[in-house]
C-alpha cells in the first residue's frame, strides 16, 4: 500500500506514542501473548493436518488483499460459463486446525477476533495457523471450504454449493497492483471478470436497496523502518468494492443455506427508523444535496462525493443510519428479523475465519447443509453463546480503533499548538457539558457551543469551540493536543 505523507511530527513523539499504546493495551485489557498450551495444540494440529481428498489444485485461484497481509482467508477464480459465470471462492479451512473443546478453541472464543493495534496485531489464532498452514498463501497446498457459484448473465446466483477441497493459490495480488493492471489493460482474465461480475453485483445491490457508506478509510500505519506512525486517509479502490461483492455474495448464500436448513446464525441489522431517516433528510437538505426518498438511501449514498466538504458531512451524518447490527442464532424456528438492512438481504459472516471466530461455525454448518451431512454437535451447540462472544469482541475492537486513532491524531498535531488550519465542519455546533477528545467524544467538564471539524493536513478530526454550521469551510486554531489523554481541541477563528 502506498502512503500519503501526513506529517513528520508524529515521529518526534514516538516515545510518548509507545507509552500511550502500551497504556492503551492495559486500559482495554487486550489479550497478551498466546497461551503456551494453545500454541502447542496449534503446532500439533499443523503437524498432523491432512488435506482433503478432493483435489482442486489445478484451478488457478488468486488472492487479493492489502500488500502486507499474510493471513489470507479467501482466494477467487472466475470464468465464463455459457452466457453467465462460474465463480469458485475458497475460504481457509480453519475448523480443521481447531479441536473442539481444546485449549486453542477456548482461547479463540475468549478473543473473538483479531485485534489491530498500531503497535502490533493481536491474532485470533497462533501465527503457525493464521500466517502459515491455515493461510491461503501462493504456492502452498491448503485445505479450504470451496464455494461453487453459477451466475446468470446479470451475475445473479442460480446455484450454490460448498465443500472442502485442496487448493493452491497461484498469485498473491495487492489491491493497488490489481487496480493498476485493470486500469492499464494488462490484467489477467480473472481480474477482468472480477470487474465485470463486481459491477453487475453492485447493480444488484442497488436494485435490492443495499447501502454502502463509502467513507474514505483511515488507517494507522507504521512508518517504514519504524520510528513513527501515519494516518492514511484515502478512498477505497474500485477493485476493493468488486472483490467485496464476491464476499457479500458468499455471505448471502450462506445465510440462505442456513435459512433453508432452519439452523445457523445470521448477521442482522434493522432498517433505520422513521425518526432517523427524517433527521437525515433534513440534514441533506440543509447541506445542499437533498434526499427526497424517491430513490433508496443506498442509491443516494452512492452519489455522494467525499471530496466535497458538504457531502463529506452528509456521509458522516449517514453513519447514524447504520446502527443495531448483531448476530441472530436460530435452530428449528426462523427468527422474525432476518435482514441485514445495509446489504438488503439475509447475510452471514463466513469468509474471514482466520480473523473472526463466528465464521468457523458458519462454514461447517453450511458445508453440512449443502452436502446433506449431520451438522457437528460442537457447532450447533455453540450457536446460543456466539452473539454475546462476538458482541463483546466487536465492542472491544471498536474501542481500540477509536482510542488508537485519537492517540495518533493527538501525536500528529502535538507540536503545532497555536498554529492555524483550514478545516471542514463535520458536525455543527451544539451545547457542551463536557470536553471532547480527538474524535468528538465526551471526556470531562466544559461549556460553550462546539462542533466537530476535520483538517486535511495532517488528517485529524477533532472538537472545535465556537458556533459553526455543518459542511462549511472554516479557519481554526489549535489550543490543545495531549497524547496521554488523547485530547485535541481547536477554537474557531473569526
Amino acid at each position: 500500500m502506498s502512503h500519503h505523507r501526513i506529517s513528520p511530527n508524529v515521529d518526534d513523539s514516538s516515545d510518548q506514542l509507545a507509552a500511550a499504546f502500551a497504556a492503551l493495551r492495559t486500559e482495554l485489557e487486550l489479550p497478551g501473548e498466546y497461551p503456551a498450551e494453545a500454541v502447542a495444540e496449534a503446532r500439533k494440529a499443523v503437524e498432523n493436518h491432512t488435506l482433503p481428498d478432493r483435489d482442486l489444485r489445478d484451478i488457478p485461484f488468486v488472492t487479493i488483499d492489502p500488500a502486507t497481509s499474510t493471513d489470507l482467508d479467501q482466494a477467487v477464480f472466475i470464468e465464463r460459463a455459457d452466457d453467465g459465470y462460474k465463480v469458485l471462492y475458497a475460504i481457509a479451512d480453519v475448523p480443521s486446525f481447531v479441536a473442539p473443546g481444546g485449549a486453542l478453541d477456548a482461547e479463540t472464543r475468549q478473543r473473538g477476533q483479531t485485534f489491530y493495534a498500531p503497535d502490533g496485531r493481536i491474532p485470533l489464532h497462533p501465527e503457525v495457523i493464521s500466517e502459515n498452514a491455515g493461510s491461503l498463501l501462493a504456492g502452498q497446498d491448503c485445505s479450504a471450504f470451496v464455494w461453487d457459484f453459477e451466475l446468470d448473465r446479470n451475475a445473479e446466483v442460480t446455484a450454490t454449493s460448498v465443500a472442502r477441497g485442496t487448493v493452491r493459490s497461484r498469485t498473491k495480488l495487492s489491491y493497488k497492483g490489481a487496480q493498476e493492471q485493470i486500469d492499464a489493460g494488462t490484467a489477467p482474465e480473472v481480474l477482468k471478470l472480477l470487474k465485470e461480475v463486481g459491477l453487475k453485483r453492485v447493480e444488484l445491490e442497488r436494485l435490492r436497496g443495499g447501502a454502502n457508506l463509502n467513507m474514505p478509510e483511515q488507517e494507522i500505519v507504521q512508518a517504514t523502518g519504524g520510528g513513527g506512525y501515519r494516518i492514511v486517509a484515502a478512498p477505497s479502490l474500485p477493485v476493493e468494492d468488486w472483490n467485496a461483492q464476491i464476499s457479500l455474495m458468499t455471505g448471502m448464500a450462506a445465510a440462505q443455506l442456513m435459512l433453508d436448513g432452519k439452523v445457523g446464525i445470521l448477521r442482522t441489522m434493522p432498517a433505520p427508523d422513521e425518526r432517523s431517516l427524517l433527521h437525515f433528510k433534513r440534514q441533506t437538505k440543509a447541506l445542499g444535496k437533498p434526499w427526497d426518498g424517491e430513490i433508496t438511501y443506498g442509491e443516494y449514498l452512492r452519489t455522494l462525493d467525499a471530496s466535497d466538504p458538504k457531502q463529506l458531512a452528509i456521509l458522516h451524518s449517514a453513519g447514524t443510519l447504520f446502527r443495531g447490527a448483531g448476530y441472530t442464532p436460530f435452530d428449528g424456528e426462523l427468527p422474525p428479523n432476518i435482514i441485514q438492512s445495509a446489504i438488503g438481504a439475509p447475510y452471514a459472516h463466513t469468509t474471514a475465519p482466520l480473523r473472526r471466530l463466528i465464521d468457523r461455525f458458519v462454514l461447517v454448518i453450511c458445508e453440512a447443509l449443502s452436502n446433506g451431512h449431520q451438522i457437528p454437535a460442537w457447532a450447533r451447540e455453540a450457536l446460543p453463546s456466539l452473539p454475546e462472544i462476538m458482541a463483546s469482541s466487536d465492542q472491544l475492537a471498536g474501542r481500540l480503533e477509536r482510542l488508537a486513532m485519537d492517540t495518533v491524531e493527538a501525536a500528529l498535531v502535538a507540536n503545532h499548538i497555536g498554529e492555524e488550519f483550514d478545516a471542514v465542519v463535520i458536525s455543527g455546533s451544539k451545547p457542551s457539558n463536557g470536553t471532547i477528545n480527538g474524535n468528538g467524544r465526551a471526556n470531562g467538564n466544559g461549556n460553550g457551543p462546539f462542533g466537530i471539524i476535520q483538517i486535511a493536513e495532517p488528517a485529524v478530526t477533532a472538537r472545535c469551540d465556537g458556533e459553526m454550521e455543518s459542511g462549511t469551510k472554516v479557519r481554526v486554531q489549535l489550543l490543545k493536543a495531549d497524547i496521554a489523554s488523547r485530547e485535541i481541541r481547536f477554537t474557531l477563528l473569526p
